[in-house]
């Protein structure tokens, strides 16, 4: 069996795209981990800024399930369930 490892800095450089419709959503910013059973639950991306330069950015999360596939440079997901992090 060959498996692909990849670095979280890999990671973090590799452009996340929505498989539905083909749209560049970025690059991940953090992840959500679930440290009691060693597993990520998601990644988090940078979302757009509302309100101007000094507010508050809405991240966008992105629930491990609806990775598709971890290529080379980009990371393919399922669009349908996103939502943004008003945290």
């Amino acid at each position: 069996m060959n498996v692909s490892l990849h670095s979280l800095n890999a990671m973090k450089s590799m452009e996340v795209i929505d498989i539905n419709t083909g749209s560049k959503l970025g690059v991940i910013k953090d992840l959500r981990i679930d440290i009691d059973n060693y597993k990520i639950i998601s990644i988090i991306l940078p979302g757009s800024k509302v309100g101007g330069w000094f507010s508050k950015d809405n991240d966008i999360e992105i629930q491990w399930s609806d990775i598709q596939k971890i290529g080379v440079d980009v990371i393919l997901v399922n669009g349908d369930n996103l939502f943004e992090d008003k945290d």
